[in-house]
């Protein structure tokens, strides 16, 4: 996070609206390896959600309906829940704009900071039972859900027991911060157990549950939630407390990973990467960690021309980023071994705006036509892989994916065409991991083959493949 982000976030008088994580630790809760090579390798949750690679979150609290427009819905106002009724509300629509984009995963904010349920509960009164919309009848998440599984979207839930404005939680504790270990804290504790239990239990398989700036855990005076979501959603992605999170945040909200960015990082217990140590790590990953946390890049739609809001305002049109852009973001992001993850804003009426709708779909055709019809492709193991190009062909990009079941074997590489004049290097790196695209100048070739010079097993390469394509239309 670069000096300016900061000074923002210091400004706007808040961490962020989704991503920082607990100062205690970003780890995943137990040490998996590669039997014969002691390598780190995902869980099967953790590879299904690298292979989805683009997900989409869905933003819309009660302020928003309110006419409360605080930067990224950071009011600490109760409102009044009469004021929930969105007229137009059609979550059909939304996922429509998720599968528009090519997303394979998309995700709701069950409750943000205001505390407000998107949900049937009586956990407290401050809810959509109290609301007039739909008769205090509606489930905006099972909704969701049932959409997400119409168009073949796996669905998520954003949640926050970090902050509750409606309890007076902040910093993930009672009395704005001030409570932990009283009988108050307690009292909020356990209604954060039994809200993960609704979600967790209620709607089926969910591809993850998605705790805001992460859940503070019983040694850390917060809720007992880890053995919920485990007895309830074993195959999904837990995200995040410092005993578990299966992926890790990248560390800015701008839409890039750098480069090179490992899915691996150090144990909690690793002395060396204690404190705030691990922090510079969010951004590249540690090749030599002993546990498999893959990067997630999240950045709101809205967030060009001096806007960064997850949450609609009026009047942030212009803030839209442009398809160029979106496009650059998925290269700097799943081109780098990361999840994409955009955000939507919800408007008062309960719809994603038509500007934004038709920018995912722009992307999401854009990322189709550029990657839809290689020239070639192949898979292997070994160190040298070679292909030929079925007569000459122009080629600018290539795509390597390692089978990342093995785990992250590849630590030099170099790929190189053969032209008229001989063999010329297009792209050298160090990972690949899940997934790595190298851009270059466009190069007409007969065969293009990939070379493997430093590796810590024997690599296993899932896809090579090569393609050509001109600029955007």
């Amino acid at each position: 996070m670069n000096d300016n982000r900061r000074d923002f976030i210091k400004k706007a008088g808040m961490a962020s609206a989704f991503s920082l994580l607990p100062a205690s630790g970003i780890f995943a809760n137990g040490i998996r390896r590669n039997e014969k090579k002691g390598i780190p390798i995902p869980t099967k949750a953790q590879q299904m959600w690298q292979d989805l690679e683009i997900g989409v979150i869905f933003c819309l609290d009660l302020g928003v309906l309110a006419g409360d427009y605080s930067p990224n819905n950071y009011s600490k106002k109760v409102f009044d829940p009469q004021s929930y009724n969105p007229s137009k509300l059609d979550t059909d629509q939304w996922v429509r704009a998720a599968k528009a984009a090519g997303a394979k995963y998309a995700i709701f904010t069950g409750t943000h900071f205001n505390g407000f349920m998107q949900w049937q509960s009586d956990l407290y009164p401050y809810g959509l039972k109290q609301s007039p919309w739909r008769d205090g009848k509606g489930d905006i998440f099972g909704d969701f859900v049932a959409s997400c599984r119409k168009e073949d979207i796996e669905p998520g839930i954003f949640i926050s027991t970090c902050r509750n404005f409606y309890h007076g939680v902040l910093e993930n504790y009672v009395d704005w911060g001030s409570g932990k270990g009283t009988e108050k804290q307690r009292i909020f504790n356990r209604m954060a157990e039994k809200m993960t239990e609704e979600i967790c239990s209620k709607y089926g398989e969910l591809v993850q549950i998605w705790y805001d700036s992460g859940v503070k855990l019983p040694h850390e005076g917060g809720p007992d939630v880890l053995p919920i979501f485990e007895k309830y959603q074993p195959n999904s992605i837990f995200y995040n407390a410092s005993r578990r999170s299966d992926y890790r945040w990248v560390g800015n909200e701008d839409g890039y990973a750098r480069y090179p960015c490992w899915a691996t990082m150090p144990a909690a217990d690793n002395e060396s990467h204690t404190g705030d140590s691990w922090k510079p790590l969010l951004e590249t990953g540690d090749p030599n960690g002993e546990i498999w946390s893959p990067a997630m890049v999240d950045v709101p739609l809205r967030g060009s021309n001096g806007i960064h809001n997850w949450f609609w305002n009026p009047d942030q049109e212009h803030g839209v980023h442009s398809t160029k852009k979106l496009v650059e973001m998925y290269y700097n992001s799943v081109g780098r071994n990361s999840n994409f993850v955009m955000g939507a804003v919800i408007t008062p009426e309960g719809l994603v705006p038509d500007l934004d709708m038709d920018r995912f779909k722009e992307f999401g055709d854009e990322i189709e036509r550029r990657f839809s019809d290689p020239l070639a492709t192949s898979s292997d193991s070994g160190k040298r892989l070679e292909m030929n190009a079925l007569g000459k062909q122009k080629v600018n990009q290539v795509v390597l994916m390692e089978d990342i079941s093995k785990g992250e074997r590849v630590r030099q590489f170099r790929v190189e065409g053969k032209t008229d004049k001989g063999w010329k290097v297009l792209a050298e790196g160090s990972c690949i991991g899940h997934k790595y695209i190298a851009r270059f100048d466009e190069m007409e070739v007969s065969s293009i083959k990939l070379e493997v010079m430093e590796s810590i097993a024997n690599p296993i390469i899932r896809e090579f493949a090569m393609y050509h394509y001109c600029g955007i239309k």
